[in-house]
């Protein structure tokens, strides 16, 4: 396992993965058919099949290649599943949980054990477990009280252990553990007090350790005995570019994205004696990702750029047919999630923006990729639509790479161009050092299937695009950041997309925030706004923040605000939302999960109370066993029923019936079910509950 020094403040991470860069795909014209108005939409897509469980998930093949792993639904939950490569009749499973399901499984390096973590109803207190597969016992490897475990390392050279984080001496720093798979016993490698991460070498001896500054730069620190010595800096705007992926075969030097001295990050190998530097690769327009080393000898092997799509290059010359071989199989968007030990089969998630995500293996030796699983076969034959990549130029002129998806009664051929006018969903992503790629989304189908377009931004502050852009939106939540969405927003007008009075915003996280200001700060842009675990006050967002993001308080003082400054406490009252309630003047659905770490419900209380108080109209929804974000499949099928019928009733689209959605869902509906039509609490659900007033 590779070390990353960045940390991010997002629902999800995006992954990404040739011969050639990628190409920027043109911005649409506006195109005009005087046969629109004779498309039929198409058949409403049933919620189940778009947000229920996958028949399969998260594919593993074993580190020999002989075995095969996935998540799976069981009695309706999701847990883990082992049987022998491509053999699904071998298939048995090894856990049995009946809660919130299994969210990430992974193989120990000897083949002998399935680890996954888990926390409670989204608390984030991961803990560690592992299944032996030969007696079938689970054990908690962290059985520890309010603790969080971070897995740091496995290594070929020392099987059967793993060096984990925990962060039970002290909740603000995670200690370096070296912990027995079969036992369970722990030993202590370094404690982490003052260190925001500790990197071990391919033998699992502590090495690095990263230290955060007051200035918010951050301090590489090379272990010597019992202490620690400087071995070179990450200036503060290069915090969120510049990491640490690993150690080479001789355990002499580290392999690095680095953008130093440049904007976007290069790949650069560091020997820690000479302190030599020296570029493998490096690309103007992007940042260097998804590097692949060898499992044996720890050499950098191929790496992705990803503009639109990611596209795989080779660098070890006995690897560029190989490479060739790959990218001539894939034409969406793809991530390589594992290898085997000898490199000779990797797992690939490949997914195509109009169906089903499928997991292949490909075969480094023949360049075969096959498949080993569809996800979601249930959407075969479903009328999904296409995504479409396009940079959009923001106000002061930087490229913001967007994607949007038309319904396909605007663009029945599908070809990116708008026949006709329709409602549309800015979509923000999280983070906001996050980013949106191409590829299917079960929300984005949705929306579509509804009648809207749907545009999602990459708006500054957003990564993968170079420093220059992430820290462009460093003191600009709610101001340039928030342009940015205005201004894609007047793209797509100007494209026949939509119109200027049919966009809604909707969001997580981040992309909650973004809901909320585009509602406070810019009231008359969209028509209504739906906000997922959102910050309304960055006062309170900071002083909240859980301990264990100790060390990286000055990264979100100085993207946001600082809060022990007279100008960074002007600057959080000037940006929070909660502050400008008087201006909403339209519908706002907000929801919330009553165990989030990160965004802590008194968010979404606060401003709820705020419009309560002056009789501006608010829906609130909430789900006391969900954190940030909700993992249940219960909650997201009757939170998307709420969402699709308060959109269809402030931006024109359609809607499912309420049907059965709020079976086994423990949603609350605290205020506001006046607000939304076609959506009762009386459907006989024995853990509905609502306190609406």
């Amino acid at each position: 396992m590779r070390n990353s020094i960045a940390v991010l403040l997002s629902i999800s991470a995006v992954l990404a993965g040739c011969n050639s860069a990628p190409k920027d795909i043109a911005q649409s014209e506006p195109h005009v058919s005087e046969q629109s108005a004779a498309v039929v939409a198409p058949a409403l897509i049933d919620r189940k099949v778009l947000f229920g469980n996958p028949s399969r998930f998260q594919g593993r093949i074993s580190p020999d290649g002989e075995m095969m792993s996935f998540r799976a639904p069981l009695n309706g939950v999701m847990n883990v599943f082992v049987g022998k490569r491509g053999d699904f009749d071998s298939v048995k499973p090894i856990t049995n949980d009946t809660g919130r399901g299994i969210p990430v499984h992974f193989w120990s390096l000897d083949g002998k054990y399935v680890m996954y973590t888990q926390d409670k109803d989204g608390d984030e207190n991961w803990h560690l477990y592992a299944v032996n597969l030969q007696s079938g016992e689970i054990k908690n490897l962290t059985p520890y009280p309010n603790t969080r475990a971070e897995i740091i390392a496995q290594s070929q050279a020392r099987p059967g252990v793993a060096v984990v984080g925990l962060n039970d001496r002290d909740p603000k720093w995670h200690d370096a553990y070296l912990v027995d798979l079969a036992s369970g016993k722990r030993t202590l490698l370094a404690d982490a007090t003052g260190l925001g991460a500790i990197i071990v070498d391919n033998n699992l001896d502590v090495r690095l350790g990263m230290k955060s500054l007051p200035d918010g730069s951050y301090q590489i620190l090379q272990r010597e005995g019992a202490g620690w010595h400087e071995i070179f800096k990450i200036p503060f705007s290069d915090t969120l570019t510049t990491y640490i992926l690993g150690f080479d075969g001789e355990n002499k030097g580290i392999y690095m994205l680095d953008s130093r001295d440049r904007n976007t990050a290069a790949l650069v190998h560091l020997d820690l004696e000479s302190k030599e530097k020296t570029v493998i690769v490096s690309d103007d327009d992007v940042d260097v990702g998804s590097v692949v080393f060898d499992p044996k000898s720890h050499q950098p092997i191929a790496y992705a750029l990803n503009k639109i799509r990611p596209i795989y290059f080779a660098i070890d010359e006995q690897m560029q047919d190989t490479i060739s071989k790959l990218n001539q199989q894939l034409s969406g968007g793809s991530q390589l999630l594992a290898q085997t030990l000898d490199n000779r089969y990797w797992t690939v998630y490949t997914d195509e923006s109009d169906e089903s995500p499928v997991y292949k293996v490909f075969d480094t030796q023949s360049g075969e990729l096959t498949d080993m699983f569809v996800t979601n076969p249930d959407l075969e034959g479903l009328p999904l639509v296409k995504m479409h990549g396009t940079v959009i130029k923001s106000r002061d002129n930087m490229d913001l790479v967007s994607y949007y998806t038309l319904p396909l009664e605007a663009d029945p051929d599908q070809d990116g161009k708008a026949d006709k006018a329709v409602p549309m969903v800015m979509l923000v992503h999280g983070g906001p050092w996050g980013r949106d790629g191409y590829g299917y989304r079960g929300d984005i189908q949705w929306l579509a299937n509804r009648g809207y377009a749907v545009l999602q931004v990459n708006f500054r502050a957003s990564t993968g695009f170079g420093k220059d852009f992430v820290n462009a939106g460093n003191g600009e939540w709610a101001g340039a950041m928030h342009d940015d969405l205005i201004d894609a927003k007047r793209w797509a007008v100007e494209q026949g997309i939509t119109e200027e009075n049919t966009v809604a915003i909707m969001g997580g996280s981040y992309g909650g925030y973004a809901t909320l200001v585009g509602l406070t700060y810019t009231p008359d842009e969209f028509t209504c706004g739906v906000d997922i675990v959102g910050p309304s006050n960055l006062q309170t967002l900071l002083e909240s923040i859980p301990p264990y993001w100790e060390s990286f308080k000055q990264t979100f003082y100085r993207a946001i605000g600082d809060p022990n400054t007279a100008e960074g406490k002007a600057l959080l009252a000037e940006r929070s939302p909660l502050n400008k309630v008087d201006e909403i003047n339209k519908p706002l659905l907000i929801a919330q999960g009553a165990n989030d770490p990160r965004v802590k419900q008194a968010e979404s209380d606060q401003i709820v109370a705020a419009m309560k108080a002056k009789n501006i109209p608010v829906t609130y929804v909430l789900y006391p066993d969900e954190g940030h974000g909700f993992a249940r499949p219960e909650n997201n099928m009757s939170f998307y029923a709420v969402a699709e019928s308060f959109l269809a009733s402030c931006n024109g689209g359609r809607a499912e019936p309420q049907g059965d959605a709020f079976a086994n869902s423990s949603i609350q509906i605290l205020h506001g079910l006046e607000y939304v039509a076609g959506i009762s609490l009386d459907d006989g659900s024995k853990n509905l509950e609502s306190v609406s007033k």
